[in-house]
Protein backbone atom coordinates (compact mmCIF):
# COMPACT_ATOMS: atom_id res chain seq x y z
CA UNK A 1 0.00 0.00 0.00
CA UNK A 2 1.45 3.21 -1.20
CA UNK A 3 2.06 5.84 1.82
CA UNK A 4 1.06 9.18 2.29
CA UNK A 5 4.06 11.68 2.66
CA UNK A 6 2.04 14.45 4.72
CA UNK A 7 3.68 18.07 5.84
CA UNK A 8 2.65 19.59 8.38
CA UNK A 9 2.09 23.65 8.02
CA UNK A 10 2.07 25.04 11.51
CA UNK A 11 5.14 23.47 13.99
CA UNK A 12 2.98 24.65 16.96
CA UNK A 13 1.13 22.61 19.99
CA UNK A 14 -1.46 20.97 17.98
CA UNK A 15 0.94 20.00 15.37
CA UNK A 16 2.83 18.28 17.55
CA UNK A 17 -0.01 16.17 18.50
CA UNK A 18 -0.98 15.61 14.85
CA UNK A 19 2.81 13.90 14.35
CA UNK A 20 2.21 11.60 17.19
CA UNK A 21 -1.06 10.75 15.54
CA UNK A 22 0.57 10.10 12.64
CA UNK A 23 2.86 7.55 13.98
CA UNK A 24 -0.45 5.36 14.60
CA UNK A 25 -1.60 5.94 10.91
CA UNK A 26 -1.48 2.88 9.23
CA UNK A 27 -1.66 5.06 5.40
CA UNK A 28 0.82 7.87 5.85
CA UNK A 29 4.27 9.00 7.40
CA UNK A 30 5.56 12.58 8.69
CA UNK A 31 8.02 13.79 5.46
CA UNK A 32 7.89 17.48 5.82
CA UNK A 33 7.43 20.09 8.13
CA UNK A 34 6.52 24.11 6.31
CA UNK A 35 6.59 27.16 8.82
CA UNK A 36 7.06 31.28 7.71
CA UNK A 37 10.30 30.49 9.88
CA UNK A 38 12.50 27.90 8.46
CA UNK A 39 14.37 27.64 11.39
CA UNK A 40 11.45 27.09 13.53
CA UNK A 41 9.94 24.19 10.79
CA UNK A 42 14.22 22.86 10.51
CA UNK A 43 13.72 22.65 14.43
CA UNK A 44 10.41 20.87 14.19
CA UNK A 45 11.21 18.49 11.40
CA UNK A 46 14.30 17.41 13.32
CA UNK A 47 12.45 16.59 16.71
CA UNK A 48 9.62 14.42 14.83
CA UNK A 49 11.98 12.51 12.00
CA UNK A 50 10.85 14.55 9.18
CA UNK A 51 13.03 14.32 6.06
CA UNK A 52 12.31 17.70 4.67
CA UNK A 53 11.61 21.24 6.17
CA UNK A 54 11.19 25.00 5.09
CA UNK A 55 8.65 27.79 4.67
CA UNK A 56 5.55 27.29 3.25
CA UNK A 57 6.42 28.26 -0.28
CA UNK A 58 9.34 25.96 -0.04
CA UNK A 59 6.77 22.78 0.84
CA UNK A 60 4.03 23.40 -0.95
CA UNK A 61 6.30 23.63 -3.97
CA UNK A 62 8.14 20.28 -3.28
CA UNK A 63 6.44 17.24 -5.78
CA UNK A 64 7.11 14.55 -2.58
CA UNK A 65 4.30 15.94 -0.41
CA UNK A 66 1.21 14.35 -0.86
CA UNK A 67 -1.20 16.20 1.80
CA UNK A 68 -0.64 18.73 4.45
CA UNK A 69 -1.90 19.06 7.57
CA UNK A 70 -2.56 22.70 8.49
CA UNK A 71 -2.34 23.18 12.34
CA UNK A 72 -1.97 27.20 12.56
CA UNK A 73 -4.09 29.75 13.73
CA UNK A 74 -7.65 29.96 12.63
CA UNK A 75 -7.58 33.00 10.74
CA UNK A 76 -4.68 31.67 8.70
CA UNK A 77 -6.77 28.75 8.27
CA UNK A 78 -7.73 29.57 4.22
CA UNK A 79 -4.97 30.69 2.69
CA UNK A 80 -3.04 27.84 3.50
CA UNK A 81 -5.41 25.57 2.66
CA UNK A 82 -6.10 27.28 -0.74
CA UNK A 83 -2.31 27.58 -1.63
CA UNK A 84 -1.91 23.67 -1.05
CA UNK A 85 -4.86 22.96 -2.63
CA UNK A 86 -3.52 24.87 -5.80
CA UNK A 87 -0.32 23.24 -5.65
CA UNK A 88 -2.00 19.74 -5.98
CA UNK A 89 -1.89 18.79 -2.40
CA UNK A 90 -4.70 17.47 -0.14
CA UNK A 91 -5.72 19.05 2.98
CA UNK A 92 -6.64 18.15 5.90
CA UNK A 93 -7.21 21.37 8.04
CA UNK A 94 -7.98 21.89 11.60
CA UNK A 95 -10.93 23.09 12.85
CA UNK A 96 -12.69 25.69 12.34
CA UNK A 97 -11.79 25.44 8.61
CA UNK A 98 -11.73 29.17 8.77
CA UNK A 99 -13.58 31.43 11.07
CA UNK A 100 -16.34 33.05 8.57
CA UNK A 101 -18.72 31.08 6.08
CA UNK A 102 -17.25 33.56 3.30
CA UNK A 103 -13.97 31.92 3.83
CA UNK A 104 -14.95 28.19 3.81
CA UNK A 105 -16.71 28.69 0.62
CA UNK A 106 -13.45 30.10 -0.81
CA UNK A 107 -11.93 27.01 0.53
CA UNK A 108 -14.24 24.52 -0.89
CA UNK A 109 -14.32 26.12 -4.02
CA UNK A 110 -10.86 25.71 -4.55
CA UNK A 111 -10.91 22.20 -3.45
CA UNK A 112 -13.61 21.57 -6.09
CA UNK A 113 -11.14 23.79 -8.55
CA UNK A 114 -8.23 21.87 -7.60
CA UNK A 115 -9.95 18.42 -7.83
CA UNK A 116 -8.03 17.38 -4.16
CA UNK A 117 -9.65 15.84 -1.05
CA UNK A 118 -10.48 18.69 1.84
CA UNK A 119 -11.33 17.69 5.06
CA UNK A 120 -11.75 19.63 8.18
CA UNK A 121 -10.37 18.01 11.51
CA UNK A 122 -13.08 17.19 13.22
CA UNK A 123 -11.11 13.81 14.88
CA UNK A 124 -14.58 13.72 17.19
CA UNK A 125 -16.18 12.38 13.54
CA UNK A 126 -13.81 9.15 13.67
CA UNK A 127 -14.06 5.67 14.82
CA UNK A 128 -16.31 2.98 16.73
CA UNK A 129 -17.84 5.84 19.53
CA UNK A 130 -18.84 8.32 16.35
CA UNK A 131 -20.32 5.35 14.54
CA UNK A 132 -22.15 3.81 17.08
CA UNK A 133 -23.57 7.06 17.88
CA UNK A 134 -24.56 7.65 14.24
CA UNK A 135 -26.51 4.11 13.96
CA UNK A 136 -28.56 5.08 17.08
CA UNK A 137 -29.79 8.16 15.80
CA UNK A 138 -30.60 6.53 12.40
CA UNK A 139 -31.70 3.30 13.67
CA UNK A 140 -35.21 3.44 15.35
CA UNK A 141 -34.22 1.39 18.29
CA UNK A 142 -35.00 3.90 20.68
CA UNK A 143 -37.83 5.82 19.30
CA UNK A 144 -36.79 9.14 17.48
CA UNK A 145 -33.71 11.17 18.86
CA UNK A 146 -35.16 14.49 19.80
CA UNK A 147 -32.27 16.44 21.79
CA UNK A 148 -28.51 16.84 21.99
CA UNK A 149 -27.30 18.56 25.30
CA UNK A 150 -23.34 19.45 25.11
CA UNK A 151 -20.61 21.12 25.97
CA UNK A 152 -17.33 21.53 25.73
CA UNK A 153 -15.45 24.44 27.74
CA UNK A 154 -12.20 24.64 30.22
CA UNK A 155 -10.61 27.45 32.13
CA UNK A 156 -7.24 28.40 29.96
CA UNK A 157 -6.36 30.15 33.64
CA UNK A 158 -4.38 32.92 31.90
CA UNK A 159 -6.14 35.59 29.91
CA UNK A 160 -3.70 36.68 27.21
CA UNK A 161 -2.30 34.87 24.32
CA UNK A 162 -4.30 33.28 21.60
CA UNK A 163 -7.50 32.17 22.49
CA UNK A 164 -7.90 35.84 23.94
CA UNK A 165 -6.80 37.64 20.86
CA UNK A 166 -9.89 39.03 18.43
CA UNK A 167 -6.46 39.20 15.36
CA UNK A 168 -6.13 35.76 15.38
CA UNK A 169 -9.93 34.42 16.00
CA UNK A 170 -9.70 33.90 19.67
CA UNK A 171 -12.79 33.25 22.17
CA UNK A 172 -14.92 29.80 22.85
CA UNK A 173 -16.97 29.64 20.05
CA UNK A 174 -14.03 28.69 17.15
CA UNK A 175 -11.44 26.85 19.62
CA UNK A 176 -14.16 24.54 21.34
CA UNK A 177 -17.68 25.44 20.78
CA UNK A 178 -17.65 24.19 17.17
CA UNK A 179 -17.47 20.34 18.83
CA UNK A 180 -20.63 20.23 20.17
CA UNK A 181 -21.98 21.83 16.88
CA UNK A 182 -20.43 19.65 14.62
CA UNK A 183 -21.93 16.61 16.66
CA UNK A 184 -24.91 18.16 16.92
CA UNK A 185 -25.28 18.04 12.97
CA UNK A 186 -23.51 14.67 12.50
CA UNK A 187 -27.04 13.48 14.73
CA UNK A 188 -29.37 15.51 12.62
CA UNK A 189 -27.97 14.30 9.98
CA UNK A 190 -27.94 10.63 10.98
CA UNK A 191 -31.60 10.65 11.97
CA UNK A 192 -32.98 12.28 8.78
CA UNK A 193 -33.43 16.41 10.18
CA UNK A 194 -31.96 18.80 8.10
CA UNK A 195 -28.61 20.16 9.21
CA UNK A 196 -28.82 23.91 8.70
CA UNK A 197 -30.41 24.51 12.13
CA UNK A 198 -32.85 27.73 12.79
CA UNK A 199 -31.36 29.42 15.95
CA UNK A 200 -33.64 29.61 18.67
CA UNK A 201 -31.16 31.55 21.33
CA UNK A 202 -27.80 32.65 21.55
CA UNK A 203 -25.99 33.56 24.72
CA UNK A 204 -22.17 34.67 25.19
CA UNK A 205 -20.65 36.32 28.25
CA UNK A 206 -17.48 38.62 26.96
CA UNK A 207 -13.85 37.93 28.14
CA UNK A 208 -11.95 41.04 27.42
CA UNK A 209 -12.72 41.32 23.35
CA UNK A 210 -13.12 37.72 22.71
CA UNK A 211 -16.65 35.75 24.28
CA UNK A 212 -15.24 33.47 27.01
CA UNK A 213 -18.43 31.88 27.83
CA UNK A 214 -21.63 31.00 25.05
CA UNK A 215 -24.82 28.62 24.47
CA UNK A 216 -26.70 28.21 21.87
CA UNK A 217 -30.34 26.51 21.16
CA UNK A 218 -30.73 25.20 17.73
CA UNK A 219 -33.27 23.66 15.77
CA UNK A 220 -32.73 20.57 13.46
CA UNK A 221 -36.27 20.34 12.09
CA UNK A 222 -37.51 17.88 14.90
CA UNK A 223 -34.56 17.56 16.73
CA UNK A 224 -32.90 20.16 18.45
CA UNK A 225 -29.68 20.86 20.32
CA UNK A 226 -28.54 22.81 23.34
CA UNK A 227 -24.74 23.31 23.11
CA UNK A 228 -22.04 25.50 25.43
CA UNK A 229 -18.41 26.16 25.45
CA UNK A 230 -16.13 28.05 27.70
CA UNK A 231 -12.62 29.22 27.73
CA UNK A 232 -13.12 30.67 31.24
CA UNK A 233 -15.00 28.00 32.75
CA UNK A 234 -14.79 24.11 33.29
CA UNK A 235 -17.78 22.46 31.86
CA UNK A 236 -19.13 19.04 31.90
CA UNK A 237 -17.76 16.70 29.37
CA UNK A 238 -20.91 14.48 29.74
CA UNK A 239 -23.40 14.80 26.79
CA UNK A 240 -26.85 13.61 26.59
CA UNK A 241 -28.88 12.06 23.67
CA UNK A 242 -32.70 12.25 24.04
CA UNK A 243 -34.69 9.80 22.30
CA UNK A 244 -38.33 9.54 22.10
CA UNK A 245 -38.12 5.81 24.03
CA UNK A 246 -34.47 6.38 25.76
CA UNK A 247 -32.31 8.80 26.93
CA UNK A 248 -28.25 8.21 25.99
CA UNK A 249 -25.57 9.33 28.58
CA UNK A 250 -22.28 10.13 27.03
CA UNK A 251 -19.43 9.92 29.75
CA UNK A 252 -16.20 11.88 28.37
CA UNK A 253 -17.73 12.82 25.25
CA UNK A 254 -15.04 14.71 23.12
CA UNK A 255 -12.53 12.22 24.36
CA UNK A 256 -8.87 13.21 23.60
CA UNK A 257 -6.31 13.50 21.09
CA UNK A 258 -4.90 10.58 20.96
CA UNK A 259 -8.30 8.66 22.27
CA UNK A 260 -11.78 8.30 21.03
CA UNK A 261 -14.17 7.51 23.77
CA UNK A 262 -15.43 4.39 24.20
CA UNK A 263 -18.45 4.31 26.28
CA UNK A 264 -22.42 4.73 25.90
CA UNK A 265 -24.84 4.49 28.80
CA UNK A 266 -28.27 3.55 27.38
CA UNK A 267 -31.45 4.06 30.03
CA UNK A 268 -34.81 2.69 29.21
CA UNK A 269 -37.35 1.97 30.97
CA UNK A 270 -35.72 2.16 34.48
CA UNK A 271 -32.97 0.11 32.86
CA UNK A 272 -29.42 0.58 32.37
CA UNK A 273 -27.20 -1.04 29.45
CA UNK A 274 -23.46 0.17 28.86
CA UNK A 275 -21.66 0.03 25.64
CA UNK A 276 -18.19 -0.39 25.51
CA UNK A 277 -16.44 0.31 22.42
CA UNK A 278 -12.58 -0.26 20.93
CA UNK A 279 -10.93 3.13 21.45
CA UNK A 280 -8.66 4.39 18.23
CA UNK A 281 -5.90 6.90 17.75
CA UNK A 282 -8.49 9.51 16.22
CA UNK A 283 -5.79 11.84 14.82
CA UNK A 284 -4.70 8.48 12.50
CA UNK A 285 -8.13 8.16 11.71
CA UNK A 286 -9.50 11.04 10.77
CA UNK A 287 -5.29 10.85 8.68
CA UNK A 288 -5.90 8.37 7.10
CA UNK A 289 -9.57 8.73 6.04
CA UNK A 290 -7.92 11.69 4.12
CA UNK A 291 -5.62 9.22 2.51
CA UNK A 292 -8.41 6.71 1.71
CA UNK A 293 -9.87 9.59 0.21
CA UNK A 294 -7.01 10.34 -1.97
CA UNK A 295 -6.07 6.70 -2.81
CA UNK A 296 -9.75 6.03 -3.87
CA UNK A 297 -10.06 9.79 -6.07
CA UNK A 298 -12.90 11.30 -3.75
CA UNK A 299 -12.94 14.94 -2.91
CA UNK A 300 -14.77 14.54 0.03
CA UNK A 301 -14.93 12.09 3.10
CA UNK A 302 -18.23 10.39 4.35
CA UNK A 303 -17.56 11.23 8.41
CA UNK A 304 -17.05 15.11 7.79
CA UNK A 305 -18.76 15.87 3.86
CA UNK A 306 -18.47 18.88 2.52
CA UNK A 307 -22.29 20.20 3.63
CA UNK A 308 -21.35 19.34 6.89
CA UNK A 309 -18.62 21.94 6.86
CA UNK A 310 -20.43 24.66 5.43
CA UNK A 311 -23.62 24.01 8.33
CA UNK A 312 -20.94 24.39 10.85
CA UNK A 313 -19.39 27.42 9.47
CA UNK A 314 -22.53 28.95 8.71
CA UNK A 315 -23.68 28.22 12.36
CA UNK A 316 -20.20 29.90 13.80
CA UNK A 317 -19.97 32.78 11.89
CA UNK A 318 -23.61 33.50 13.28
CA UNK A 319 -23.13 32.92 16.75
CA UNK A 320 -19.95 34.39 16.91
CA UNK A 321 -21.45 37.55 14.93
CA UNK A 322 -24.28 38.14 17.82
CA UNK A 323 -21.88 37.24 20.86
CA UNK A 324 -19.19 39.67 20.11
CA UNK A 325 -22.04 42.33 19.28
CA UNK A 326 -24.01 41.92 22.21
Amino acid sequence: MTQTRWAVLGPGAISRDFVVGLRASERGVLHAVGSSSAERAAAFAAEHGAEASGTYDDILARDDVDAVYVGTVHTTHADLAIRALEAGKAVLCEKPASPTIDEVERILSAAQRAQRPFLEAFKTRFGPFADALRDLAAGGELGAPERFEGAFGFDAGTREGRLFDPAVGGGAILDVGCYPLALAIDLAAAAGQPIDPEYRAFEAELAGAVDGTARAELEFGAFTAAIATSVIEDLSDVGVLRFADAEVVLPNVWGSRTESPSQIIVRRGGEERTIQLPVVQPMAAEADALSLAVAEGRLEVPQMPWAHTRAAARVLTDWRAAALTG
